[in-house]
């Protein structure tokens, strides 16, 4: 997968070149290119910013710096991702979908948002990671990036994914490593036998368990 990440602020995304999401780069998995959207403006001083037409607080990103930035980089198969508190609340079924493109690009948005001929040009997803306010669309790009990435082939294991929260429609359980008691809390019994088909049997149950004190409204009558 290629993303083409669009943003004022390059240096803000460093993350991406961290932890699974820099291995996935290494291996040729996913490729991440951020781009700078002052590079496309036409201002001498590289303006991407401009007072909002009927008054209002703050400043707006322009259309032109931006379209010129997704046309450089736009392909019959690419598809634009525009993290707003007006898209649809992200979620691991949306991750997965995403997964299977081959091309997305991301338009991260600053100050009081960009010019809605944007919009009304590329016809953007439009993806909210929740309902509060960022400065900048480059955090919600990133935990949107971070999450369909773990769903593509060979970013992380299998048994990785099957075991992770959110699967199946419920939380992960609780794990435990070493050492064996610590200030008086020791690890369950049951994931010291060896018995893996009852250790399957008690994952099972928490993970059911703290799905339904945590988060009831994931769980249902269909979680098995």
């Amino acid at each position: 997968m290629r993303i083409d990440i669009l943003t004022l602020f390059p240096q803000s995304l460093s993350y991406l070149n961290e932890s699974i999401l820099k291995r996935a780069q290494q291996k040729g998995i996913i490729k991440i290119n951020i781009i700078d959207i002052r590079d496309f403006s036409l201002d001498k001083h590289k303006k991407c910013d401009d007072y909002p037409f009927g008054g209002g607080a703050g400043m707006l990103m322009s259309v032109q710096p931006i379209y010129d930035a997704i046309k450089s980089v736009q392909q019959d198969n690419s598809k634009i991702i525009l993290p707003s508190p007006s898209g649809k609340i992200f979620n691991m079924e949306m991750a997965k979908n995403l997964a299977k493109e081959e091309h997305l690009i991301f338009v991260c948005g600053h100050y009081e948002g960009i010019d809605q001929r944007v919009n009304d040009i590329f016809n953007p997803i439009e993806i909210s990671i929740g309902d509060y306010i960022l400065t900048g669309g480059e955090l919600a790009s990133m935990v949107i990036i971070d999450t369909l990435s773990r769903q593509i082939d060979g970013v992380i294991t299998k048994e990785s994914l099957d075991e992770e929260s959110l699967n199946d429609n419920c939380l992960e359980y609780p794990q435990y490593t070493r050492p064996q008691e610590f200030m008086g809390y020791e690890v369950p019994q049951i994931l010291l036998s060896g018995n893996h088909a009852e250790i399957a049997k008690w994952r099972r149950a928490m993970a059911k368990a703290k799905t339904q004190q945590a988060r009831p409204e994931l769980f249902n009558d269909d979680v098995k």
